[in-house]
């Protein structure tokens, strides 16, 4: 059947005949080792046993995967914008699915985190400022600890464990099972179907999953701190917390959620697809999409850390 189906497209009027490949060009077109087999090597062969070869080969690696993820970033930010019209009925109930997917189903766990994160930080630190008379500090301390790093760090480290892993095994395995492929033999274009979704819904899950774990944290932090007898009223916790939020917490926080969701959603994706995999390199790649999701969500927060300084 494939040598039949070989035939039909040699004989097609679309390739004539003197521009039909000979088996002996296309052997030894094989037999070159092509730019992508050398990036595969350099990016999932062994380590060079020297000091020297093993920092320049890990160097090259980082160079080639941050080449490799800015191009798939821009490719996919390119097909959101020029194709934002197209195929909305198909594109919102998959949007919807995400979702549900990175954000309804982890609100349980996002509770129980919030309520765990309360007890440790800020039920302590409100026991803790008020031994030593210095109440009037703790909206500022709830602020800039919980609302503008803990919070939203959390949640995005809680997206990733739950919903960044599976994408990754979910995307590796349909690639390299061959249904990415056709896919684009059915005119369907990968990014569009499969990563634009992802990338809008795993953003807005972040952000909502914060809003809900900010609150519940305080809420609960207030709950031990009036358990341990600490002399402060419900209005004025509110009242401090009230105070120390400015403007600008707003618009930042928001804008690190979404960040944090297009990171996740965007690094994810490329380890799945970008790159052809067997079954047995799925594992490895997941590994590497976490690791590379944990390091960049950091600098993205101390990035936005310089910001609230400079403000």
């Amino acid at each position: 059947m494939q040598l039949c189906a070989a035939r039909a497209l040699l004989k097609t009027p679309l390739t004539p005949w003197r521009t039909r490949p000979k088996f002996g060009a296309v052997q030894k077109v094989l037999t070159k080792p092509s730019a992508e087999s050398i990036k595969a090597l350099v990016l999932r062969g062994p380590l060079p046993p020297s000091f020297v070869g093993f920092f320049g080969c890990k160097l090259l690696r980082l160079i080639l995967t941050v080449q490799g993820l800015g191009a798939f970033a821009l490719i996919t930010l390119g097909v959101m914008f020029s194709k934002l019209g197209t195929a909305r009925s198909v594109l919102r109930p998959l949007i919807r699915s995400q979702l549900a997917h990175a954000g309804v189903r982890l609100l349980p766990m996002v509770l129980f985190l919030s309520f765990a994160l309360g007890l440790v930080v800020i039920g302590q630190t409100v026991s803790l400022l008020s031994r030593v008379g210095a109440n009037e500090y703790l909206g500022t301390v709830m602020v800039t600890a919980v609302l503008r790093e803990l919070g939203p760090l959390l949640t995005a480290l809680l997206v990733l464990s739950r919903v960044g892993a599976a994408n990754v095994i979910e995307l590796a395995t349909a690639r390299a099972l061959g249904e990415v492929e056709a896919l684009e033999a059915l005119g369907i274009d990968p990014i569009h179907y499969l990563v634009v979704p992802r990338v809008i819904g795993m953003a807005l899950s972040v952000f909502a999953l914060t809003i809900y774990l900010n609150l519940c944290a305080l809420a609960s932090g207030y709950l031990w701190a009036f358990l341990q007898d600490v002399p402060l009223k419900p209005g004025e916790y509110v009242q401090q917390i009230a105070g120390a939020l400015e403007g600008l917490d707003f618009v930042l926080i928001a804008l690190k959620t979404c960040f944090f969701g297009v990171i996740i959603a965007t690094v994810t994706c490329y380890h799945g697809l970008a790159q052809p995999l067997r079954l047995e390199e799925v594992s490895a790649a997941t590994i590497r999409a976490v690791a590379q999701c944990v390091i960049l969500c950091v600098m993205l927060d101390a990035l936005f850390i310089v910001i609230y300084l400079v403000g």
